[in-house]
């Protein structure tokens, strides 16, 4: 379906016909409620999305990127919306639709999820990107007591977070993500707030200060240290929820200083450490 060469108007028809809730299954139980028409609102997304992709080129992504670019443009407006599967567990019903309606793959289902998840994030993050401020909002989760980020490496941190966890598949989160941007409902002045050129300019834009901060591909970015060698500096003879943690804010510190060698990497360990122990015991 969304391999056609005019999948939008394809969507156009089926909702013309009447068919869009023969062809999409929508479960019961829905929380919350979807809006009236948002067949509609399903339709005109995903007919921006089909446009401004036109408008930059399908080069910009691979057939599978495409398919499932249009999949999730489709379902951005019921992206919040969840139900309960056969399993009784609560899953989005964007997911259910393609897994259960569709018969597509899980596969699919859980990259549409997460890109319904990292364009969310992005458009949290675009205006940091774009402003030479700190982003004091977004910084909140990343430091801790061991943990301390420059503040010139903050927006590096964050982007290079999102893009560890939607890797390849993070242009296609961007460009859905300007469909969203400024935050909107899921009405038609959502879409007509922004000119399919204000979409591309934001695309561009963000896409050269992901390149501008050496960020593609950081997915690929292998830790300095494994858990064996963590347990080593940490001295500790078995593994668990700490080691986690640590290769965590070793993933912070990375992002935050990229050309860090592991000796700077052990010291700021041990030193972080030393601090928090003499912390606890004035405390």
């Amino acid at each position: 379906m969304m391999s056609d060469k005019q999948p939008a108007k394809a969507m156009a028809y089926i909702h013309d016909l009447k068919l869009f809730y023969a062809v999409f299954t929508f479960p019961e139980n829905l929380q919350p409620a979807v809006l009236e028409q948002c067949d509609r609102y399903c339709v005109l997304h995903i007919n921006a999305a089909w446009t401004l992709l036109q408008s930059i080129g399908y080069s910009i992504f691979s057939d599978e990127q495409r398919r499932l670019y249009l999949y999730a443009s489709l379902f951005l407006p019921v992206r919040s919306t969840i139900c309960i599967d056969k399993k009784s567990k609560e899953v989005p019903v964007a997911s259910y639709i393609i897994r259960d309606s569709l018969k597509l793959k899980a596969s699919d289902a859980e990259m549409v999820t997460n890109l319904h998840v990292a364009c969310e994030k992005f458009v949290d993050l675009i205006p940091f990107l774009e402003s030479n401020e700190d982003p004091e909002d977004l910084k909140v989760n990343l430091e801790d007591e061991y943990l301390e980020i420059p503040p010139a490496s903050t927006k590096r941190v964050l982007a290079g977070l999102l893009l560890r966890q939607i890797k390849d598949f993070w242009r296609v989160a961007l460009l859905i993500s300007t469909l969203l941007h400024p935050k909107a409902s899921h009405t038609c002045d959502s879409l007509n707030s922004h000119t399919e050129l204000d979409r591309r300019k934001i695309f561009g834009k963000f896409e050269s200060a992901i390149t501008q901060l050496d960020l593609d591909h950081v997915w690929k970015m292998k830790l300095l240290l494994d858990g064996k060698a963590m347990m080593g500096v940490l001295q500790l003879k078995l593994g668990g929820p700490s080691i986690g943690k640590w290769r965590q804010r070793l993933l912070k510190w990375q992002l935050a200083h990229p050309n860090g060698t592991m000796e700077e990497c052990i010291d700021w360990i041990k030193q972080s450490q030393a601090k928090c122990q003499k912390i606890d015991c004035s405390a």
